[in-house]
């Protein structure tokens, strides 16, 4: 009796320790969009995409992994006025996640647009590039560079020469950059017609995204997007240029049609919340909570639709993205 009793109890540590060895396991790989390699820090590569059809330049800057095997491709495109070194901690951080990132530089409605301008002059030549004229520039600028980078991946000796997984295509942007974006992704123009799209795309993230206002309505703009999108914008994410006010940014999700969309509004977020640093004329202080969020919801969505796992799927559908945000910012999924 007094040996039965004993094995019993040590058939009940036995299970426990093993449920507890197990729990540890599990916590200890639960799936985590912000970890990375600790010191990691990306090759960086500045190289010119020469489009000699239109003659053209286009300045691009690769972040690359450390792996050295095929690996899935972000592209991001810069704001009015930027160029492609802004915006490296988005850049850092995917590659640290096993990502070529890609930054296009837009000549036209870059930097050159009012870096040498007296600074009375800044505002009114950055008006004039967002116009038309640099937005059909930049559109087809990203398939110029998309054909380019295939070259590249498949010339032996080449920097790039079997690094690039380009089934796995994620294009990015932020406001002018988000409106690229968005046309080349799935966006229709009011005769429903998807003029930009490249089918090489698989996902797409705009940050501080914007709907037409004149002349097609949300519906008719992305009621036919059918990859997965992602949106942030802040419910302070109103830019000095141009006409997308807050509803403009906030009309675009409803739109959408369901599979793969979210979107994310972070509270007292300003249009340079996205960005590297503070723009003129901002009145909030910078928030280090939104580039976290930024980063892991990115990167999650990123991991679930570029790479299929279902471990970051899990964590975008499920409590995850609770995890990085504050009380008052606003989540929401179709």
């Amino acid at each position: 009796m007094m040996k039965s009793r004993k094995y019993f109890i040590l058939r009940i540590l036995a299970v426990s320790f093993l449920l507890f060895a197990a729990n540890a396991i599990m916590a200890g790989s639960a799936y985590d969009p912000l970890a990375v390699k600790a010191q990691f820090t990306p090759e960086i590569i500045d190289l010119t995409v020469n489009d000699a059809e239109r003659k053209r330049d286009i300045p691009i800057r690769v972040y690359l992994p450390v792996e050295k095997t095929p690996s899935p491709v972000v592209l991001f495109s810069h704001g009015l006025g930027g160029s492609r070194e802004g915006n490296a901690y988005l850049g850092n951080h995917w590659a640290a996640r096993g990502y070529v990132a890609v930054f296009i530089q837009h000549h036209g409605s870059d930097t050159s647009v009012w870096q040498d301008k007296p600074n009375g002059q800044r505002l009114e030549a950055m008006r004039q590039a967002a116009s038309l004229e640099n937005f059909m520039l930049r559109v087809k600028d990203v398939p110029a560079v998309l054909d380019q980078l295939e070259r590249w991946n498949k010339t032996e000796g080449d920097v790039l020469a079997g690094r690039l997984d380009l089934t796995r295509i994620g294009m990015s942007g932020h406001s002018f950059g988000a409106v690229t974006t968005q046309a080349v992704s799935g966006q229709s123009t009011r005769w429903g017609r998807m003029l930009f799209t490249d089918s090489r795309i698989k996902a797409a993230v705009a940050f501080s995204p914007g709907a037409p206002r004149q002349g097609t309505n949300p519906v008719q703009a992305f009621g036919k997007v059918k990859i997965p999108w992602m949106l942030m914008t802040g419910t302070k994410d109103v830019a000095i240029i141009g006409d997308a006010d807050l509803k403009s940014r906030l009309a675009v999700f409803p739109a959408l049609p369901p599979g793969g969309k979210y979107e994310l509004v972070l509270y007292r977020a300003e249009h340079s919340a996205f960005s590297d640093r503070a723009l003129p004329g901002d009145s909030e202080p910078r928030n280090p909570n939104h580039h976290r969020a930024v980063l892991a919801l990115s990167t999650a969505f990123w991991d679930a639709y570029l790479r299929d796992d279902a471990a970051a799927k899990a964590w975008l559908d499920g409590d995850g993205p609770r995890s990085v945000l504050e009380k008052d910012d606003r989540w929401q999924m179709k």
